[in-house]
C-alpha cells in the first residue's frame, strides 16, 4: 500500500472540488485514489463484510431504528482499526481542509463507514440531513461523501446512485454508476437521493463532513 506521506490531493484537485461544489452542489471525481489504496480498501471491506457488518438502520442515536421498507443495507464504522482505513481518514482529513480554506464550511468533523448491498438490497430516497436538525449538542451533516469500492460493474448490476434537486423531483438530476475507484461529494441538507436495487455485490464507503 502507498507510503501514508505519498497521498495527497494536490492544489489543482482541491481546487476543482470546491469551485465545482460552490457552483453546482455536488462533484464528481474519477480515479480518486491511488489504485494500490483502493485496492487495499477493497481487501480491506471484503474481509470485514464476512463477519462483522450489521443491518443498517435510519434516524440518530437513540432514535435509530431498522427498517427493511427504506434501506436494506449492511454497514460497518471506520475505526482506523486498519492501514487502509487510517489512509482513507487521512485523505478525508485533508479534503476537509481544503475545502475549508477555500470555501470557509466550518466543516470540523468526518465519519463514515464500509457499505454493503448485495443482491436485492437498496435504499429510498432520503436526505442526509435537515436545515432543522442543527443543535447545540450535535453539529448537522454538511458535505456527503461516497467513495466505491464495486470492481466490473457493469450496466444492469444496479446499485446506481441517484440524486434529486428536491423531493418533488420525479426524474433524477443525476444517475451515478458505482465505479471502482470513483467519488462524489454533495451539499448533504440539499439533495435527496436514493440507492437502486443491486443485483450484485455492491461495496462502498460512506461519509459525512459535519
Amino acid at each position: 500500500m502507498s507510503n501514508l506521506n505519498n497521498i495527497f490531493l494536490t492544489d489543482q484537485v482541491l481546487d476543482l472540488i470546491a469551485d465545482t461544489i460552490a457552483s453546482q452542489g455536488y462533484v464528481l471525481l474519477d480515479n480518486f485514489l491511488p489504485i494500490d489504496l483502493a485496492s487495499s480498501l477493497l481487501t480491506d471491506v471484503e474481509v470485514l463484510s464476512r463477519t462483522e457488518f450489521k443491518a443498517a438502520g435510519i434516524g440518530r442515536n437513540k432514535d435509530n431504528k431498522l427498517n427493511s421498507k427504506i434501506r436494506t443495507d449492511s454497514t460497518l464504522w471506520l475505526t482506523q482499526q486498519t492501514a487502509p482505513q487510517m489512509t482513507y481518514i487521512s485523505v478525508m482529513e485533508q479534503l476537509k481542509q481544503g475545502v475549508n480554506e477555500r470555501l470557509f464550511m466550518g466543516l470540523s468533523e468526518f465519519e463514515c463507514h464500509y457499505s454493503r448491498y448485495q443482491k436485492g438490497d437498496f435504499y429510498l430516497r432520503h436526505l442526509d440531513a435537515f436545515k432543522s436538525q442543527q443543535s447545540s449538542t450535535q453539529k448537522n451533516r454538511r458535505l456527503s461523501s461516497v467513495f466505491y469500492l464495486t470492481p466490473d460493474w457493469q450496466t444492469g448490476d444496479g446499485g446506481e446512485l441517484c440524486l434529486y434537486a428536491d423531493q418533488k423531483q420525479v426524474n433524477s438530476l443525476l444517475k451515478l454508476a458505482p465505479l471502482f475507484n470513483q467519488c462524489v461529494l454533495f451539499l448533504s441538507d440539499v439533495f435527496p437521493h436514493e440507492v437502486l436495487e443491486s443485483q450484485i455485490d455492491r461495496f462502498s464507503i460512506a461519509g459525512w463532513y459535519r
